[in-house]
């Protein structure tokens, strides 16, 4: 596979078309405010004009956009890839989304002759632009198997989940994890602060030993600087918690940590940070 048509190009999806050039593929990319794509098309990418166009000519389709909503008219719309990827091409979408959705994804492509992946991401703004995204895919082996490099240039920790679907369940795993470990970060920096210790000298100890994580070492530094830019919106994080919510009424299992999680997260959107980062989590305690 030579030629990658990317479409979604946002806080992470720029970084991870700019790191499939730089492992020689040519991409083609494809977003709806073509203003966002400028940097990458500096850098060499080729703006197509739409879905369609985008979709022509590549040997494989990259989609990581907005919500489940979104995917679903991207792929299964009239003027969707699906209605214009040649035979044989591969789909991969690295959305978080639904699972059923994935599934559905999966077996209209197969009844194309196309071949899908559903392969969400973890590791935010930073991972895409080092390269070194958690990849969790989901589909026929086969499949994961030729995108291997494809996913290779992008990420480091990559995992094939199982079928159609499993990606994205394993991105709920996920999400679930973060949720809760949020409000341990905000709270634990919170305290820190009460009881007159220097924030920062707390995280040099306490992020090396049994309390460390992703979000204590990248996010807490950013939450005492006050910067709340998004290299993961908090409207998308809601959307994730959103789903994973909906899928847990479909099994036996109660979730409280996660609902308190989406509860707090909701007075966020009610004070307007849609658009903030992840990390503006910490404003509920200090602002």
């Amino acid at each position: 596979m030579k030629t990658i048509g990317f479409i979604g190009i946002g806080v992470m999806g720029e970084s991870m078309a700019d790191n499939l050039m730089q492992a020689g593929f040519q991409v083609q990319v494809y977003t709806r405010t073509k203003s966002k794509a400028e940097t990458i098309i500096g850098k060499g990418a080729v703006w197509k004009e739409s879905v369609k166009e985008v979709t022509e000519g590549a040997d494989a389709v990259i989609t990581i956009i907005g919500y489940p909503k979104d995917v679903e008219e991207v792929y299964l719309g009239e003027d969707g890839i699906l209605a214009y990827a040649k035979e044989g091409t591969y789909v991969i979408d690295m959305t978080t989304s639904k699972p059923s959705l994935a599934k559905e994804i999966y077996q209209a492509a197969k009844n194309k002759g196309i071949f899908a992946l559903d392969a969400p991401v973890s590791g935010g703004d930073i991972g895409a632009k080092n390269g070194t995204l958690a990849i969790m895919a989901g589909g026929e082996e086969k499949d994961f198997l030729a995108c291997r490099s494809i996913f290779e240039a992008m990420g480091e920790n990559i995992v094939y989940q199982g079928g159609p679907g499993s990606g994205q369940h394993t991105k709920m795993c996920n999400q679930i994890a973060i949720a809760s470990g949020m409000i341990g970060v905000c709270e634990s920096l919170v305290y820190a602060k009460r009881a007159g210790l220097d924030p920062e000298n707390v995280l040099k100890s306490i992020s090396t030993g049994a309390a460390g994580s992703w979000s204590l070492s990248n996010l807490g530094p950013r939450m005492l600087k006050e910067d709340f830019e998004p290299g993961f919106y908090v409207k998308h994080f809601v959307k994730d918690m959103d789903i994973a919510l909906s899928e847990i009424q479909h099994m036996d299992v109660e979730m409280p940590g996660l609902q308190l999680v989406r509860s707090l997260y909701g007075e966020l959107l009610d004070r307007n940070e849609d658009n903030s980062g992840t990390q503006a989590l910490y404003k509920l305690w200090n602002y």
